[in-house]
């Protein structure tokens, strides 16, 4: 097979295919030019071309003549944060020009594409049905990595698209917000690619408070000092809140922060006082401490083959792990889209 990879990021997608034990030939395109030497590293041979999506044409994709569209657009136009704008925002652009290239585009079979959760309710959405339900088979979902064994809540909006007259191993129906019982066997066929993990404690590098990388990740004073606002979880915990790509810049809102002690001792310093009675020394006590950029790879589903250049900094691992997709959630989704019920 064939696939176009649109804001390919740094290969969330191509790695969901490799888990799906399709070795295809991939065709990636991104303008970021340090997820692409993410990208780079990890896939060195892969064709990827470092260019606004703007100004790809109908003819140099269908000389390519891919059979799958994978893609995942910005999110900022959908998202509060990005002040909502949808169609009006114009980073939503390279996306309609995708959309209005796409009926040109023969060769595709298969389409997936994901968002943030409220793209399902946004204009960018209707024009992204209107362009591909004539001929497509579609099915959209709303799905986070916890429901599949993942201790992680990452919501996300994916449509998946089946060119007729081929259809999907279920009875399609709105947008579904659980994975239908007929394709539960095919999570069963990744457990093989993906590694067990039923709690924080599967996905740590270390909880060692001494060791240095605790110690370099530790949540400064600045910070500490807003620990109510925290999502403060520990090893025996089975969910972490959706990591963002500003996490450990800011602790609102952008990632679960642990703690190596248990419950009791959160409770204790935190839960059990007033927010003017915390106390600085407590705090530091409980060495919170940010995740690494390894462990929030994990929780994406990133292999542990998966690696960032030497030069990356540890901010911008956090920026492109933030902006990227649940390697195991959308293989899932491939599995599903490509499967062909015997009829």
């Amino acid at each position: 097979m064939k696939v176009l990879e649109l804001f390919s990021g740094i290969g969330g997608m191509h790695y969901a295919l490799k888990a799906c034990g399709i070795d295809a030939e991939v065709l990636a395109v991104e303008i970021n030019t340090i997820a692409n030497s993410v990208y780079r590293h990890n896939f060195p041979s892969a064709t990827l071309k470092p260019k606004n999506i703007m100004s790809l044409t109908s003819e140099e994709i269908n000389k390519f003549a891919p059979d799958i569209l994978l893609m995942s657009p910005p999110c900022q136009p959908f998202t509060r944060v990005g002040l909502n704008k949808d169609l009006n925002d114009a980073r939503t652009d390279p996306l309609k020009h995708i959309l209005s290239i796409l009926p040109e585009l023969t060769s595709l079979s298969f389409i997936l594409v994901e968002n943030v959760k409220g793209f399902e309710v946004s204009e960018a959405r209707e024009k992204l049905l209107s362009c591909v339900e004539k001929e497509f088979e579609i099915q959209e979902f709303l799905i986070s990595p916890i429901q599949i064994g993942v201790p992680n809540m990452r919501t996300r909006y994916y449509l998946l698209a089946k060119r007729k007259p081929l259809k999907f191993c279920f009875k399609t129906s709105d947008i579904m917000q659980e994975l239908p019982e007929e394709a539960k066997p095919l999570l069963n066929s990744l457990e093989d690619y993906f590694p067990e993990a039923k709690s924080i404690a599967d996905i740590l590098e270390t909880d060692d408070t001494e060791s240095e990388i605790f110690k370099e990740f530790l949540v400064p004073d600045k910070l500490l000092k807003r620990a109510w606002v925290m999502d403060i979880i520990t090893k025996e915990s089975t969910r972490s809140c959706c990591f963002t790509k500003a996490y450990g810049h800011y602790v609102e809102g952008t990632g679960s922060i642990f703690c190596p002690y248990d419950k009791s001792s959160i409770n204790r310093v935190i839960v059990d006082n007033t927010r003017a009675s915390l106390d600085i020394t407590d705090l530091r006590a409980l060495r919170l401490r940010f995740f690494t950029p390894l462990e929030v790879g994990r929780m994406m589903n990133f292999p542990e083959r998966f690696l960032f250049p030497s030069r990356i900094t540890t901010k911008q691992k956090f920026r492109l792990l933030g902006n990227s997709i649940n390697v195991k959630v959308v293989a899932l989704l491939i599995r599903i889209m490509l499967y062909n019920p015997v009829s």
